[in-house]
């Protein structure tokens, strides 16, 4: 039924599939930044915690009576820690994009995209009618002025940005903090790949940037990467969140995050502020070593080597999997050309980080 299509993509050098690794393969290709996935005394609390409880799964809505204990420890930490005014927990960063985009953005208003922003928003714009959307320029704050003084529409502005982009690895800048205030437009934030990873307090791109945060931000967090676990918040002012309780169809008509999952992300998130220093230094010393070997600089642990032919990425990943690596080989349509995804995380050895860029650099 879909094989001129699936022959098509293999032509291509595009096809994808599922694959259960070798357990001794050295992962350099996952969002487990911190390596936590492998941590089995935050697996440990959390599963005490969830046995605490009268029952251990969800039952239901949110807003039925799957709203837990456990959902609300997190958001209220996940507030304290970030300076936000309320949260809501959603059952992945997908659904929790669609939520922020399809709701905030009412009849008359306005939402500028990045480019680049993940494929869970620009599903989401899709939602919108097309006068409601315009995209500007990755990363490219003065595009996106530019397009806010030709629009013409009446009702909000609203911003949709990255603050680590999950295939460059790049931060967005603070200009965009400039503009939202000057322009007085909301500005949604996805930290799925800076919370954990950047800031001071390794608090993601507020905290890299220095920024407290007031009622036009909305910061959006998931934690399947660095937090190890799988699940989605949303921080902002506490009119928007229960506007979003109202008003999102994936709160209202999903079943509440799994109990065990936002208790182990809130261990994670425990673990993080506790050992941030640790941390820190540990990303702070594959980064320097990625510098050094492969002359890349980057403040995420999201490194990115531009190889352009799909067959290539492919063959260097099959490379590196006989040497016991395992790296990302992105093609079409994730990217605009082929690259190999290296994470430079914070639990691999420093002999086998050293190996893995001396190889690529002569691959590449």
């Amino acid at each position: 039924m879909y094989s001129k299509e699936l022959s098509s993509i293999k032509k291509s050098n595009r096809f994808r599939t599922r694959e259960i690794f070798d357990k001794n393969i050295i992962d350099l290709a996952s969002n487990d930044y911190l390596g936590l996935s492998t941590n089995k005394d935050i697996f440990k609390k959390a599963y005490e915690r969830v046995l605490q409880e009268q029952y251990t799964a969800p039952k239901a809505s949110m807003l039925v009576n799957g709203y837990n204990q456990i959902h609300k420890d997190f958001e209220d930490t996940l507030c304290k820690v970030n300076n936000f005014e309320a949260a809501v927990t959603v059952g992945s960063g997908f659904l929790a994009n669609i939520s922020m985009i399809e709701a905030l953005c009412r009849k008359n208003d306005t939402l500028f995209i990045d480019e680049e922003y993940h494929a869970s928003g620009i599903l989401a714009t899709k939602l919108l009618k097309p006068e409601q959307v315009i995209i500007f320029n990755h990363n490219d704050y003065n595009d996106l002025e530019n397009k806010i003084l030709e629009n013409k529409r009446s009702g909000r502005n609203i911003i949709a940005i990255e603050g680590v982009y999950s295939m460059g690895g790049d931060v967005a800048p603070v200009e965009f903090f400039d503009i939202t205030q000057k322009y007085e437009a909301l500005l949604i934030v996805d930290e799925a790949h800076s919370s954990g990873v950047i800031g001071d307090n390794l608090l993601g791109f507020f905290d890299h940037h220095k920024i407290t945060p007031n009622k036009y931000h909305i910061k959006m967090g998931t934690l399947g990467k660095a937090y190890a676990s799988y699940g989605a918040y949303i921080l902002a002012s506490k009119e928007i969140i229960d506007f979003l309780v109202n008003r999102a169809k994936p709160i209202i008509y999903s079943t509440a995050p799994s109990l065990f999952d936002i208790a182990l992300g809130l261990e994670s998130l425990k673990f993080i502020i506790e050992n941030k220093k640790a941390l820190k230094e540990k990303i702070n010393k594959n980064l320097t070593i990625i510098n050094k070997l492969l002359d890349i600089e980057s403040n995420s642990l999201i490194i990115p080597i531009d190889i352009g032919d799909n067959k290539k990425v492919k063959d260097i990943q099959t490379i590196l999997k006989k040497e016991s690596y395992l790296v990302g080989a992105i093609r079409q349509p994730t990217v605009k050309s082929a690259i190999i995804r290296l994470i430079a995380k914070i639990d691999i050895n420093e002999d086998d980080l050293i190996n893995v860029c001396k190889i690529l650099k002569k691959l590449k």
